[in-house]
């Protein structure tokens, strides 16, 4: 049977609030990165919670590799490990302390947590840090040790809730090339807000918005569900009067104008535009572009990278 992680109708209510997941449905391999995007409120940490069996479901089923999330929920969590989203360090022990208590905490004789610590931290390269107590160390480094403490338990099904949440961009880069060197040898269910994180890791993205699965597969398949193959921004301060045969004009409140269009008559808008002498540019359908397309209203303005629509509204 092919590993697959599966979700069929699943739904999350809270008492009588809207709820938090709605009739996700979703079929992935459990190998490479799957990067689960939404913005905060979305869904991402309820139904991460539920897959590491945290958490039960108000309807519906979920299921890891054959193992039901309700049913076999003790298998499960012998299979994985979980990098919640509020994870934190306790500040007076050292990483290697953290790391080596957690593998006690998590079943392992003192022996084997010994002899896995040592070859956890030389992975992250956290050789340096593992005798300094954690209040000591950046940012950076403690989600680092937060990984390498899940990395040692020799977990192959990772869940990684928001890594990347309030670190620099340098810091976040190191950290995405870490994730990547992981998914060679291990199955990352990661949640995300931001947009060029999922783009750069992930083989397959999933959209969640208000609990409800937008859209599931490859770029190039979120792709298609845009029906269109070019993106042109003209800037804001220009009034431009753009008519496409195939396409979709989204106007935003700061004055710029998107157009998702084909291929052609992307070709005749900006013959057009630089006739004219308008600042714009053109380049094929991101998952920016993708995102924004199937959510219909702007994302926060720190969740994305060169935000498209920024505080913008959708004209029908």
């Amino acid at each position: 049977m092919e590993d697959l992680l599966e979700c069929k109708n699943l739904t999350k209510q809270y008492g009588n609030a809207l709820p938090a997941l709605q009739n996700v449905s979703l079929s992935i391999k459990t190998k490479g990165i799957f990067a689960l995007l939404g913005r905060n409120g979305a869904g991402k940490t309820t139904l991460i919670r539920i897959l590491a069996t945290e958490l039960k479901q108000s309807s519906g089923s979920a299921s890891i590799n054959g193992m039901d999330t309700s049913n076999d929920a003790k298998k499960i969590r012998e299979q994985i490990a979980v990098m919640p989203q509020e994870a934190r360090l306790v500040p007076w022990l050292t990483p290697r302390q953290t790391i080596y208590s957690y593998l006690l905490y998590r079943g392992f004789s003192r022996s084997e947590a010994a002899s896995k610590v040592a070859g956890a931290l030389a992975r992250l390269e956290l050789g340096k840090y593992e005798n300094t107590l954690n209040r000591h160390l950046s940012g950076g480094v403690k989600r680092r040790v937060l990984l390498t403490m899940i990395l040692a338990t020799e977990a192959k099904i990772l869940f990684v809730d928001e890594p990347t949440t309030g670190l620099d961009p340098v810091i976040r880069a190191d950290l995405w090339g870490k994730l990547n060197e992981l998914k060679k040898t291990h199955f990352i269910f990661l949640t995300t807000h931001y947009l060029e994180e999922a783009e750069r890791l992930a083989d397959m993205i999933g959209i969640l918005e208000n609990g409800k699965l937008l859209g599931l597969g490859t770029l190039d398949q979120l792709r298609s569900i845009v029906k269109y193959q070019y993106s042109i921004r003209i800037m804001q301060g220009t009034t431009p009067d753009i008519e496409t045969r195939i396409g979709e004009v989204i106007k935003s409140a700061d004055g710029s104008t998107q157009i998702f269009t084909t291929e052609t008559d992307a070709e005749e808008i900006s013959k057009k535009l630089v006739r004219e002498k308008k600042r714009f540019s053109i380049y094929p359908i991101s998952l920016e572009d993708i995102f924004y397309y199937l959510v219909r209203k702007p994302i926060e303005e720190d969740t994305i990278h060169n935000p498209i629509g920024k505080n913008g509204v959708h004209e029908d």
